[in-house]
């Protein structure tokens, strides 16, 4: 269902595509469907009895599905995802102990798609699973673009990545797909809130709007523990002194050596006493995303201005996918 949606061009929320989040969770009222193995966290047993499911696992039984979803998210407004297109590893680039980015360019066509939505990306023969990885910049001409991968003990695509990939070596991209992608008529200040490799939407939203002459302030908080652990740090003191509207802001867990010491909903207060007319972006583990979503509604953040982006673990995610 969440791919017939996507390729009408309707921007349906999701993350995961793999029944571990819930994100995709609308009410069906009408319809019969199949709605595989999803957990019990994305999709209570309550739940499925008062007809909900998600559409990302859900297979259509019958010719006809009616949805309860009609907000404004509803319109169309996303390019149709297009499956296992080859692009070539061009580049691969340390960026932390524990981050690699991956630089590929297609054999085909460019992929489009909007700054803030992922990919699935796996090996040539298809025997790595297919994992989503964030785009880390804005659309290209060329039709490059970048993931950033956080290596994950006991994650077979994490560590294929971080270990196999090559320079040279083909790989398969299925996207773009997601709606962590803000409203471009919003003009507002902005939040971006990240830690890890949550990073990568944050830097392909912030890299299209200063590139798109957004005037208004722009902070980048960036959460991490220790100053080896933040990356393209080079970068984002460029764009602070091409931008004046731009600040980005680097706060450690575990050691003193930063600009801040603590973690983001902590220091969130002394930065920002109200956030009411604030747009606000929020990327990484879903721990991490809550915990500063409820800070940020704490100072005044509208609910209709937030945008979140939770990373599940690929432990997760193997779970759903090979749950008996």
């Amino acid at each position: 269902m969440l791919s017939a949606l996507e390729a009408a061009g309707y921007a349906l929320p999701n993350n995961c595509r793999a029944g571990a989040c819930g994100e995709c969770k609308v009410k069906v009222r009408s319809g019969e469907f199949n709605q595989g193995i999803v957990l019990d966290m994305a999709l209570s047993q309550a739940e499925r009895a008062d007809g909900f499911g998600l559409m990302c696992m859900a297979k259509p039984l019958s010719d006809e599905m009616v949805i309860e979803w009609g907000e404004s998210d509803a319109k169309p407004k996303l390019f149709p995802p297009r499956e296992h297109m080859p692009f070539v590893v061009v580049d691969k680039i340390a960026r932390t102990p524990r981050i690699v980015e991956v630089v590929l360019r297609p054999l085909g066509e460019p992929m489009r798609y909007w700054p803030g939505q992922y990919v699935m990306i796996g090996d040539d023969e298809g025997k790595v699973p297919a994992r989503s990885y964030s785009l880390a910049a804005a659309p290209r001409p060329d039709g490059e673009i970048a993931v950033q991968v956080t290596r994950v003990d006991g994650g077979v695509t994490s560590r294929w990545v971080h270990e196999r990939l090559q320079p040279g070596d083909a790989v398969k991209v299925s996207g773009a797909y997601g709606t962590f992608v803000g409203d471009p008529s919003v003009e507002t200040p902005v939040l971006c809130m990240a830690a890890g490799s949550g990073m990568a939407p944050i830097l392909a939203l912030a890299d299209a709007a200063l590139r798109r002459g957004y005037a208004l302030p722009v902070t980048l908080l960036f959460s991490a523990p220790r100053g080896e652990d933040v990356y393209d740090e080079g970068l984002l003191r460029y764009w602070e002194r091409r931008y004046r509207n731009f600040r980005f802001v680097a706060t450690f867990t575990q050691e003193h050596d930063g600009e801040l010491f603590g973690r983001i909903p902590a220091v969130l207060p002394a930065l920002f006493g109200d956030l009411s007319g604030h747009s606000v972006f929020v990327a990484g583990s879903p721990a991490f995303v809550a915990a500063c979503v409820d800070k940020a509604k704490a100072l005044g953040a509208k609910d209709h201005l937030m945008h979140t982006e939770g990373y599940y673990s690929q432990r997760e995610l193997a779970t759903v996918a090979g749950a008996p």
